[in-house]
Order: C-alpha cells, then structure tokens, then sequence
C-alpha cells in the first residue's frame, strides 16, 4: 500500500478529514475553527484587559497619534512639525521610524472617523495585534500544508497558551512591528512538499522580509537574517548566489522607503537620518545600551526563552522529544531541527549583546513552539496507538519493545494539563500585569470627570471648557498617553485662547500659558456637541516645575508625590489642591494569613505605600479599588487567608481648589494641599 501523504515528514495526524466531510467533519471543523479564531480573540481579549501603554510603547503610538491628529504638512514643514508633533518635545535617546505609525495611521484613520477619536488608541492597537495574529494564522497554514493538519492544531493551541506573544502582539514597541515580519519569514521557509518549485521564490520572500525588518525596523534582526541564511546555505536547500540579488534589492527599497519617511517627520539638520542605523550606533557601537543594565551570556536560554515560552514541558519536554529521536522518527526530527536551528543560532549570537531583554527575542517563539508541536502531534499518535491497538506495523517501529508506546499516553496527559496550567498562568499574568499602569488609569479617570458617558447625568464643566491637566515622569511612563485625552486636537486648538507670554524666553512663555477652564462656578452640562476637552501637558523641566506660577494653568495633577513635586512657597501662586482620589499599582504578590495586616493597607497614609486609608485620605480609584474589594470578599469566606497582588499608592490625582476656596486655603474636606513655605 502507498504512503499517505505528507508521511515522508512523519507528522500525519491519526484521523486527518477528507474533502467530503467524513472521518471528523463538523466536529473537526469546529475545532480548526475555533483554534484559528483563538489567536485573534486573545490578542484583542489581552488588549481590552490591559488597554494602556508603558514608556517603551510610547513613541510609536505617540507618533501614530500626532498623525491622525495633525496630518501631514506640505508647506513650512519643519515649523509646523516641531509645533505640534511630541517628538520634537520628546525625542528619546535615539530616533525610531515612523513607517509604523505611518501605517498604523493610515489604517486606522476611517475608522476612527466611525468610532470616534476617544477610542482611537484601541483601534490602533487593535489593528497592529491583527496583523500580528494574521502572520502567526499564516504561519500555521504553512505548517499544516508541509507536516498536516495535527502539528498545526497543536501550534495553535500552544500558541494561544503562551502569555508574551499574545500580550505584546498588539503594544507599539518597535519589535512588534518586526515581529510580523520574521514570522513570515519563518512561514516562507516552512517546506511545500507538494510544490517544490515554489522553494526558490519563498525563499527569496524570506530573505525580503528580513531585510525589511532589521532595516526599517529593528536592527537586530539583521543576526536572524545571518542565522537563518547560513542555515539555509548549510542544510543545504539555498545557494548563496540565490541571496545575493534579493538582499540588495530589498536593501535598497528599504531604504528608499526608511529615509524619506523619518527624515520627513524627524527634520534633522543633516537633511537624511537612517534611524536604526542611527540607533545601532547608539546602542551597540556606543555601548549606550548596557546602561539600561547587562546580563550574563546565557541569560536568554536560562531565563527569558523559558519565560516566553511559558509551558515547561514545551521547553524541557517536547522540544528535546522532537529534536532527540533521529533513530526513531528521523523526519520529525528534521522538520523539528529546520525550525529551531535558525532561532537557537540567532539567541546565541545575540547573547554577545550584553544588554539583554526578552522582548528582543521574541521572534524566535513561533518557530521554537511550532517545533514543540511536532513532537506533541507525534506523542499525540504514539497514544492514540497505544490506546487502540490499530497499526501493528506502526508499534513495531517503538524502541525497546513498545516501552515508548506504554508511556505515551501518560505524557500526553501530562502535555494536556500543561496546555491548561498554561491558560491559567497567562490569565493570572494578564491579570497583574494589566495592574502596572497607574497613569492610564489616573488620567482615564480624570476623563471620566470631565467627558462622562451617555449613562451620567452631570459633569462638573460646561461644553467648550478646556480642562488642563499635567502628568508627572512616572504617570507618563505608566500608560498616559495624547490618545487618553479624548479629545481631537483640531477641536482643541479651536478652543484655546491665545498664549499670555512676553517675549523673553521660551521657558518663560510655557509657564505663563493660560489655558484652564475660567468658569468659577460651572453648571452641569450634557452638550455632546462640544463636551470639555482636555489638555495634557508632559513637562519635565525642573526649573520649570520649581515656578510656582506654572502650576496655575492647570485643573488637575497627576504626581507620584505631591509634597516633593509642587515648589513651596508663594502658596497663592502655586494654589490649592484637593486630592480628589489616587491610583494603586502592582507591587508583588502577598499572603495574607487571618490575623495579618494587609501590608498595602500599612504606612503613612500619602507616602506612596498604599497606607491606611481613613476618612481623610483619598478614595482609592481604578483598578486598586476592585482588588481591595475582591481582597475582603475573599477574605470573609477563606478565614481571612489571602493570597494575590499587593498594591500601593503610585499616581495621587489633585484638583484645583478654585474661586473663593483658593482663598480659603481649601475646600473644607480636609483633603487640601495649600504649597506653603516650611
């Protein structure tokens, strides 16, 4: 009898469905369904449980933000730019692209104009998780059309277990935006046994998408474009003449399209900027980049893969069954060693790289999980024999008279609750993690004051009022963000009166900008045709900061410690402010036993611990307010055990005493802060 197909890969799944529907039909169809469907889900479920962003998102989706907001100037170009875009304010240590956010703007942009700008952020990151997840999907067609249909059920479910790949798929880090890229490369390489001749041109794909990647956006990948050709050149299946003309092609369109674009929107004096050739020099040739701290060579191998990869058993189990068994399944093996070889060299290589981060090898994730799901499909049919007895000939090829076929059904147990426990730690991961983003929450709240819902019947402003607020250094690096404001900046603009400046200096004419709302004594108001808008303001200037008339632009403060931050004396200048609620953040894990104090509820109440909250302390609002109720409902049915996140006072939210209370010195709750000389 012929060999089934694909069995020259020796990953057949035990029951593959035929065309008409029998030997699994609709049940199988639902499975590979809802399997392919479980990737975008995810991502776009992790997305919604955790919608902020950290400072290392912060300048693609600050960038992407400025164009939907501004456009793109044709006339007076750098003066209009350095006006309105963040990044002339806040470049950070060295330029990144704009393709990105060029893309993500362009995409995104109709259908803000459907949903409207205050969901803009999540529209954007929505758009780069989905293309993310539709290069993973792509990556797993692959897989099944070269090795069946079981090892990519299997990837997928392995996939959808992980927490780093789903979580970061949709965040704007520049490796995410690379991310998709190498996953396709990775799919382009994945073999065609039946259309060999599509080899050559798919690898030529690869080899493009590489370039792309390390050229526009990430740097590194440049290692895994050397790792994976020489892999290549060495199995062998691609000769190096078939390299040379698609790299210098891709090269050069690259670029074509890199410096244009950054040079445009960056304005540099030297008219051209290339900016990760501009960051690699920084980083790596500067040796910037250790400044952020080093780690040790193998750091990657012992701590961040395992970590990426979440499920032990995929990095100590799987992998090494899929990889170790020439003598029995040399095809799996094989496909297995195409898939990890190119990522293991590209790790390795990076290693030298002393600065270290799990993020920069993300890449390699797809292929190492899909070669872990080579060796679960081929446990998988180890099982499925040993169950049912069927295939005699397929139970002589077990080593040692069959000892591998008894065990097998006992290790794939143990793969299917590893599956499970994974879900359960990426829930729980999801869970803390989405508790790190205090200026998210902060300002998001102060939003929900200003712009309430259709539900709330008042708000405190009237329509066309512009509400000023400032963020500190860590609310900014917390999740606060332009898109946060809700507000277009085209309709901010409108509103705004013109600047009280002198023409002395520019610092001076920023702390002397009057922009709050002037209205004393507001009435509700529900005009949905202008409601209030905000103004965020990001400064950092010490010197700025330590004017007391600076702070009297502003409605609200979101600061990590008030007392330091507001300059004392000339308390009249500087004002009044109530503390209208503060922001907890994520700081460890806690066991509470029945007669312990929470040790987020102990400490000076205002010092940034999370103290006792009485009633003169400020309302604990966001998410730090659900844990403390889920923490006492917990704890009234488990005897007072507790076991979950500890949080702690990060972000206060202050807001200004105005009219005759600024004269008052308060507003009689006993929660006012009046900056006074000590």
């Amino acid at each position: 009898m012929a060999p089934p197909k694909n069995a020259q890969f020796g990953v057949k799944a035990a029951s593959t469905p035929s065309r008409d529907g029998t030997n699994g039909g609709l049940g199988i169809w639902m499975l590979d369904t809802l399997l392919t469907l479980s990737i975008p889900a995810l991502i776009l479920v992790y997305l919604v449980v955790a919608p902020h962003t950290k400072v290392e998102e912060s300048f693609n989706i600050q960038a992407t933000h400025d164009i939907l907001a501004y456009g793109t100037p044709t006339s007076d170009i750098y003066n209009r730019l350095s006006a309105t875009y963040d990044h002339f304010d806040f470049p950070g240590a060295v330029p990144r692209t704009f393709v990105g956010a060029v893309l993500l703007a362009g995409f995104a942009d109709p259908i803000v104009a459907l949903v409207g700008f205050q969901h803009a952020q999540l529209v954007v990151r929505a758009l780069l998780g989905l293309f993310n997840a539709g290069c993973l999907l792509y990556f797993a067609r692959n897989l099944r059309r070269a090795y069946g249909p079981g090892p990519a059920r299997w990837y997928l479910l392995l996939q959808a277990s992980q927490f780093h790949v789903l979580f970061y798929a949709s965040r704007t880090l520049p490796n995410m935006f690379a991310f998709g890229l190498t996953t396709l490369a990775f799919a382009f390489l994945v073999p065609r046994p039946a259309n060999p001749g599509r080899t050559a041109p798919r690898q030529r794909m690869a080899i493009t998408t590489l370039v792309f990647a390390a050229v526009i956006f990430r740097s590194e990948v440049a290692l895994l474009l050397i790792a994976t050709t020489l892999h290549q050149i060495l199995v062998p299946c691609l000769d190096l003449q078939r390299v040379v003309f698609p790299f210098i092609v891709s090269f050069i369109i690259a670029l074509a399209i890199s410096v244009p674009i950054d040079s445009y929107f960056w304005q540099p004096a030297s008219g051209l900027i290339w900016p990760e050739l501009a960051a690699f020099h920084f980083n790596v040739v500067g040796g910037h980049a250790t400044e952020w701290g080093i780690e040790p060579w193998w750091w990657y191998f012992k701590s961040a893969l395992p970590r990426l990869l979440l499920n032990p058993v995929v990095f100590a189990g799987l992998l090494p069954y899929a990889l170790w068994r020439p003598w029995q399944t040399p095809s799996v093996s094989r496909a297995a060693s195409r898939l990890v070889t190119p990522s293991v060299l590209f790790v390795a290589l990076f290693s030298f790289q002393p600065h270290k981060e799990a993020r920069f090898v993300l890449y390699a994730v797809p292929p190492l999980t899909a070669a872990a799901a080579l060796g679960a499909n081929q446990l998988w049919r180890n099982a499925q024999l040993s169950f049912t007895g069927h295939d005699e000939k397929e139970k002589k090829k077990q080593p040692s008279g069959g000892i591998t076929a008894a065990l097998s059904p006992l290790a794939a147990l143990v793969v299917i609750l590893s599956i499970l426990a994974s879900f359960a730690a990426s829930s729980a991961k999801l869970a803390l993690s989405a508790l790190n983003y205090p200026g998210g929450e902060a300002l998001t709240h102060v939003r929900d004051i200003v712009q309430p819902s259709r539900e709330a019947t008042t708000t405190p402003y009237q329509h066309g009022d512009i509400v000023a607020v400032h963020a500190d250094v860590l609310a900014c690096m917390t999740g606060v963000t332009l898109f946060h404001t809700g507000s277009h900046p085209a309709d901010l603009r409108l509103r705004l009166p013109t600047p009280e400046t002198d023409n002395t200096t520019d610092q001076d004419k920023t702390t002397t900008i009057k922009i709050h709302n002037t209205n004393t004594n507001p009435t509700p108001s529900n005009d949905d045709a202008h409601p209030p808008a905000i103004y965020l303001d990001k400064t950092e200037d010490s010197t700025v900061l330590a004017d007391p008339v600076f702070w009297s632009q502003f409605d609200y403060l979101l600061l990590h410690d008030p007392v330091s931050t507001l300059p004392s004396g000339q308390s009249q200048a500087a004002g009044v402010w109530d503390t209208v609620g503060v922001v907890q953040g994520y700081a460890g894990v806690e066991v509470l036993q029945p007669e312990s104090t929470p040790a987020s509820d102990s400490g000076e109440a205002g010092k940034g611990d999370g103290g006792d909250k009485d009633e003169n302390s400020p309302p604990v609002v966001g998410l730090g307010k659900c844990v403390a109720e889920w923490k006492d409902w917990a704890r009234k049915y488990t005897g007072g055990w507790w076991v979950g996140p500890r949080m702690v006072d990060q972000i206060y939210i202050l807001r200004r005493v105005r009219g005759q209370q600024d004269s008052d010195g308060g507003d009689g709750s006993g929660k006012g802060i009046a900056v006074e000389s000590s």
